[in-house]
């Protein structure tokens, strides 16, 4: 496979993931013929060896969203965001879930450990893996952004906005610096610091840190900070005139991997676009944190972990596959069976 053909298929997907539901479903006939000369990126061995044993769920299209952070000359480092995107065709609407990072699952082969330990251990397959055979729900897809170069998109975007709160403020340029040096945008300039609360614009570097933050509160509030500015991409995109998207497609370079193929680009593109102008994108977040069906805390030799109720699955996969919002389903009511997964 040449390179071009790669940069190519990254190009229009990592367009896709910003442009979900903005783009007009005319825009993609302009890109059909390339959509179909080009193939999707692939392992080292030119395939998954993952297969999947769970069935897809009709109408459901569930796409795992991977932030890695990982450092120059890392070669194997821990997946920092993970976030389900569900395409639900049943109920016509995006749904964002974040999986936080400290879950303690059974990692195959491994044994026990925090979820996104199965990314150092076994890349995209045993993450997949991990995910689907802890929660019993079934992945379709992925791709993966690293912070850096999810950085240069937010720059190309002109930055996004996000409310930013006293406690973050006091934090948040701590991060920035360490961030602004990793940046590797060409024109990031002098360095800025944040200087006030409230919704603002902020570039690449300083999205990246506000992500970041963790002392303030706790990494659950650092994954609505992550949902916050995934967010924000979309309806930055959003705001564009249409006679923008050529000229942003155009200057994306190839920041992603992902498995999906031309194929399953285009269905997934004209699935959301079918949804029309009133898309709900809903939000939800697992493991459930109520100090009930949770427990936070450091746990054996694995470090601060959360401990989870084991019966509680049912309140994601409800969520995800039947549109059931995570506060109103009735398992919540009954404390009776609650089962942690010591």
């Amino acid at each position: 496979m040449s390179n071009k053909k790669k940069f190519s298929t990254k190009k229009i997907v990592i367009a896709l993931l910003i442009l979900l539901i903005a783009i007009p479903v005319v825009t993609f006939y302009s890109f059909y013929n390339k959509l179909n000369v080009v193939k999707p990126s692939q392992d080292k061995n030119g395939e998954s060896s993952y297969e999947s044993k769970y069935e897809k769920v009709d109408g459901i299209t569930n796409i795992l969203l991977l932030g890695t952070d990982g450092r120059e000359k890392e070669l194997a480092y821990r997946s920092d965001c993970m976030m389900i995107a569900t395409i639900d065709a049943n109920n016509k609407n995006i749904k964002l879930t974040s999986l936080a990072r400290d879950t303690y699952v059974d990692i195959p082969g491994k044994g026990k450990g925090k979820l996104n330990a199965a990314y150092f251990w076994g890349k995209e397959d045993l993450l997949f893996q991990t995910i689907e055979e802890n929660f019993e729900l079934k992945l379709d897809n992925y791709i993966q952004v690293d912070f850096d170069d999810l950085m240069n998109i937010i720059f190309i975007l002109g930055g996004v906005e996000v409310d930013v709160n006293e406690r973050e403020l006091e934090i948040v340029n701590d991060y920035i610096v360490p961030s602004y040096e990793q940046c590797t945008y060409s024109n990031k300039g002098e360095m800025k610091l944040l200087t006030k609360t409230g919704k603002q614009t902020i570039n690449g570097y300083q999205a990246i840190a506000y992500t970041r933050i963790r002392k303030t509160d706790s990494a659950i509030n650092r994954d609505e900070r992550q949902r916050e500015v995934m967010l924000a991409v979309i309806n930055k995109v959003k705001a564009m005139k249409f006679s923008e998207y050529p000229h942003l497609l155009n200057t994306l370079l190839p920041y992603v991997s992902t498995n999906l193929s031309p194929t399953d680009i285009l269905n997934i593109a004209f699935t959301a676009y079918s949804f029309g102008d009133n898309l709900v994108v809903k939000q939800g977040q697992f493991p459930i944190i109520d100090n009930v069906h949770v427990k936070g805390g450091i746990y054996k030799k694995a470090g601060w972990i959360w401990l989870y109720d084991l019966n509680s699955e049912v309140v994601l996969r409800d969520f995800i596959n039947k549109d059931i919002d995570m506060d109103k389903h009735e398992y919540l009511n009954d404390n009776s069976n609650i089962q942690l997964n010591y």
